[in-house]
C-alpha cells in the first residue's frame, strides 16, 4: 500500500525513498561508538535512542550536541537481555515491570500485563526525558514493537499516537510491513491503526523493512551483505524506513547480548561497505530522514 506520502515530501514520481534507521543508540557503549560514527559520517539517516538504558546519557549528549542530525526516541517497553536489563523511568510500582523490578524480557507479557495508564505515562517520560536532555527530537518508534498488539491483538497505539500527535512527531508505524500481504488479519490491523494516525495527522511510512534479526548457523558476513543488498534491491516506490542494530562487536557487546554480537558487527560493517553503497547509488534510492517527515507534520515545509 503506497500513500501520497513521497508527493507531498517533494520527491520526484516513482521514487524509491528509504530512511536508514539504526535502533538501540543508548542501549550500551558498543552502539553509541558505532551509532555516533554512522551518523557523523552519513552513513544512516537517523537513529532512535533507548532512553531508560544504563548508557542513554551519553547517546542523548551527543544527540543534544548535533541538532543537524535526525535523533528520535526508541520507545522502550521491553528489557529482552538475561544479563543486562533496565526499568521504567516512571518506577517499578506499576504493571510495566516483572518480578525483579525490570521490564518483562518479552512483548508477550507487555501486552497481557500492562495498562495503558502506565504506557502512556512511561512513553511520555521518556520522551521528556530526551527533550529535557537538549535533543531536538525528530520521531518516535518502539523496542521490539511492544505497542503494535502483534501478538495478542492488545495494543497501546492509543496513547502513543496522542503523544506523537501532540508533539508534532511522526512515528514508526507503517502501512504495510513483511509479511502483511500474506496475513490480511495483520494488514487490516496495520490500515486500522494507519487510519488512526492520519486522524490525528500524525506521519507514518508506507512501509518497515529489515533483514533477520538472529544470524543464521554459519552464516557469514558475505551473505549478510548480499542479502542485505537484495532487500535494497527491492525497495519499491514510496517511503520505506529499513532500520538495523549496528553496534560494535566488542567484549562488552558480547557480555551484554545473549545473541547476534556478530550480526550487529556485521551490520556496522555493512553500512561502510562499497558493495552497499554502490548498491544504493544503482538502484537510484533516495535517501531521506525523518526530520523532512517532522517538518511535513508541523506545516513547516513551503
Amino acid at each position: 500500500m503506497i500513500s501520497d506520502l513521497a508527493d507531498r515530501l517533494g520527491l520526484e514520481p516513482g521514487a524509491r525513498a528509504v530512511i536508514v534507521n539504526a535502533d538501540d543508540f543508548g542501549m550500551c557503549h558498543a552502539a553509541n561508538t558505532a551509532i555516533i560514527r554512522l551518523l557523523s559520517t552519513g552513513r544512516i539517516d537517523s537513529t532512535t535512542v533507548m532512553v531508560p538504558c544504563a548508557w542513554a546519557p551519553e547517546a542523548l549528549a551527543f544527540a543534544a550536541s548535533r541538532p543537524d542530525l535526525d535523533v528520535g526516541v526508541h520507545l522502550v517497553l521491553t528489557s529482552e537481555w538475561t544479563r543486562y536489563r533496565w526499568r521504567p523511568l516512571t518506577g517499578t510500582g506499576t504493571s510495566l515491570v516483572d518480578a525483579a523490578g525490570f521490564f518483562p524480557a518479552d512483548v508477550l507479557a507487555v501486552e497481557r500485563d500492562a495498562t495503558t495508564v502506565d504506557v502512556a505515562a512511561e512513553v511520555a517520560a521518556q520522551l521528556q526525558a530526551a527533550l529535557d536532555a537538549g535533543v531536538d527530537v525528530t520521531h518516535l518508534d518502539n523496542h521490539m514493537g511492544s505497542v503494535y498488539g502483534l501478538l495478542t491483538g492488545r495494543d497501546f497505539l492509543a496513547p502513543v499516537l496522542e503523544i506523537a500527535a501532540r508533539h508534532g512527531l511522526p512515528f514508526r508505524l507503517p502501512r504495510t510491513m513483511e509479511g502483511a500481504a500474506g496475513d490480511p488479519a495483520l494488514q487490516a490491523q496495520l490500515t486500522e491503526a494507519a487510519a488512526a494516525a492520519d486522524a490525528l495527522g500524525v506521519e507514518i511510512v508506507d512501509r518497515l523493512w529489515t533483514h533477520p534479526f538472529e544470524p543464521a548457523p554459519g552464516e557469514t558476513y558475505e551473505q549478510v551483505r548480499d542479502g542485505f543488498i537484495a532487500l535494497l534491491r527491492a525497495v519499491p516506490a514510496g517511503v520505506t524506513e529499513i532500520y538495523l542494530h549496528p553496534m560494535t562487536d566488542d567484549e562488552e557487546l558480547r557480555a551484554v547480548v545473549d545473541v547476534g554480537a556478530e550480526k550487529r558487527g556485521h551490520e556496522l560493517r555493512l553500512l561502510d561497505d562499497p558493495a552497499v553503497l554502490q548498491a544504493v547509488e544503482d538502484e537510484g534510492l533516495v535517501r531521506i530522514g525523518w526530520r523532512e517527515l517532522r517538518a511535513l507534520q508541523r506545516g513547516e515545509r513551503s
